[in-house]
């Protein structure tokens, strides 16, 4: 291979302008055939736009792009399709009420005399699903399917349009931790058939495991390209952030006082009518932080969604703050006290259309000073907004874009400062740094601790162990919508949670641990 054409793709000096904003200020990023490149930035540092240009869905404002070495203009998803590029996007590009086959031939349906060759395109999937080890079902309705297997389902899309370069943005964001191994096997097997991939991601771990070269972006402009075996994540966190980063939040013993919330033998039932939370109790107290763990779809939703009056209970009793708030209305349950992050920003959290001073009112709009006599006071509600953005370092170039215009980190900053600001007692906060950069991570675990240290109660939900083991003063593993265990962070290991997250009891988990080892855990 020629000195010119040594890359696969080339992106030189390119920006990107929003007005006056500067998406991306003279970018420049080589991708190897062959390689995983890794993309990082903070959240909002323009990665996700440099591969929207790359993909065809942005133009840029300067700059060119090259492919084997040849000058290319792309206009659109489809020019970025037939030149071989194929990006998978965070938020899922999938129409539910379709089959996982209609989805993937979408816009490239396979034709026999003017009708669908739906047998074609069903043996073509399974071709692919064999030969990258993506197994999925032809058949099955997307809307019942998991959110791994949906992923899986975006991948086949961009191999069936014959992707030779997959842009992966933020893939293992809604993923489990078993399926984020699945995901860099499958990357793996992808470099080896020949393809070429670029990592979007905030996980440095991820790309310590899969990446070969990494190049950093920081508030819109290239800070370096590095391979990766020759830094650390201390290195790379450091390089994105632009300071030192700590990976471990500090804080001091919990000293839990009152309960603040009990939940006794609740049960609830999950959209199809099956028992997702199973005679379920526990408690949080003022002053610490209960976190519950285990793997995506053991109940976790419905058990938050139980409790802040978006779902029914079938049996049992809530108690916040000594009162009854089984199957109350959400608004109730909020003005007692009840702070919601909720594990999905957009359907839960946000009203993407609306401005970011409108979300952040969207539990107080209708309250003095936010209002009077049922008219909105825009001015009342634009300064609250502005210290919001400030204290809660949302990056924003105002309080009036609308939520959309955010990266997700700093929609979630949005959320969490909104939810915190309201002083709850009891603050819910499901997988709060889910696609969020170590940065953010770091301040919102900071943020949580100190509401632990105020004397609010505080339950985490997350998938991430790690996220779990820093900031809970305890943890509860949920299965099967039962606890099978509560344990602390001090005295437990990734190992143990994992055997309980599978269903193990407390003492079978134990047990086997001390088999492997050989020796009794101290």
């Amino acid at each position: 291979m020629t000195e010119t054409t040594k890359y696969v793709i080339e992106m030189r000096h390119i920006t990107k302008e929003f007005g006056p904003f500067k998406a991306n200020d003279d970018i420049n990023l080589q991708v190897r055939p062959g390689e995983i490149h890794a993309l990082l930035g903070e959240n909002g540092a323009g990665k996700s736009t440099l591969m929207n240009i790359l993909s065809g869905l942005l133009e840029p404002t300067e700059g060119e792009i090259l492919i084997n070495g040849q000058t290319v203009k792309i206009t659109s998803p489809t020019e970025a399709n037939r030149l071989g590029i194929g990006m998978v996007h965070q938020h899922f590009m999938l129409v539910d009420a379709f089959s996982v086959t209609e989805n993937i031939i979408l816009g490239s349906e396979p034709h026999s005399l003017g009708v669908l060759n739906r047998k074609k395109a069903r043996q073509t999937i399974e071709e692919l699903s064999s030969r990258y080890g993506l197994a999925v079902d032809p058949d099955a309705l997307v809307r019942d399917i998991s959110v791994g297997m949906q992923q899986r389902v975006e991948i086949l899309k961009t191999l069936y349009r014959g992707a030779d370069v997959l842009i992966f943005d933020e893939p293992s964001a809604v993923l489990t931790p078993q399926e984020i191994e699945g995901l860099i096997q499958i990357m793996k097997e992808l470099v080896a058939e020949g393809k070429s991939i670029i990592l979007i991601t905030h996980k440095l771990d991820e790309i310590k495991a899969v990446a070969d070269r990494c190049t950093v972006i920081r508030r819109g402009k290239g800070i370096g390209t590095v391979n990766v075996n020759d830094v650390s994540s201390q290195e790379l966190a450091d390089m994105m952030v632009g300071r030192s980063v700590s990976f471990k939040t500090e804080k001091r013993t919990a000293t839990p006082k009152e309960v603040i919330l009990s939940v006794e033998n609740l049960t609830v039932k999950e959209s199809r009518g099956l028992e997702a939370v199973k005679n379920l109790s526990l408690e949080v107290r003022a002053g610490e932080v209960l976190g519950i763990a285990g793997i995506d779809g053991n109940g976790q939703s419905e058990l938050v969604q139980a409790i802040t009056g978006l779902r029914k209970v079938e049996s049992g009793k809530i108690m916040i703050d000594g009162e009854d708030m089984t199957n109350k209305r959400p608004r109730f349950i909020t003005e007692h006290g009840v702070g919601h992050v909720p594990e999905d920003r957009h359907k839960y959290g946000l009203v993407l259309d609306m401005s970011l001073s409108e979300n952040m009112a969207l539990q107080t709009y209708y309250q003095v000073p936010m209002s009077q006599y049922g008219v909105l006071n825009y001015g009342e509600m634009n300064s609250k907004a502005r210290e919001l953005i400030q204290e809660f370092d949302v990056r924003t170039t105002n309080e009036l874009v609308p939520a959309k215009a955010l990266s997700g980190g700093n929609q979630q900053k949005a959320i969490i400062a909104r939810e915190v600001s309201r002083d709850p007692d009891l603050l819910i906060v499901a997988n709060p740094t889910r696609g969020l950069d170590v940065g953010a991570i770091e301040f919102i675990h900071k943020r949580l601790i100190e509401q632990r240290d105020k004397f609010k109660a505080v339950l985490l939900i997350s998938f991430e162990l790690d996220e779990i083991m820093n900031v809970s003063d305890r943890i509860a593993v949920l299965h099967g919508g039962e606890i099978v265990g509560i344990v602390d962070p001090k005295e437990t290991s990734e190992n143990e949670l994992g055997l309980l997250m599978a269903g193990y009891s407390l003492e079978e988990a134990r047990a086997e641990l001390e088999t492997k080892a050989g020796e009794p855990i101290v």
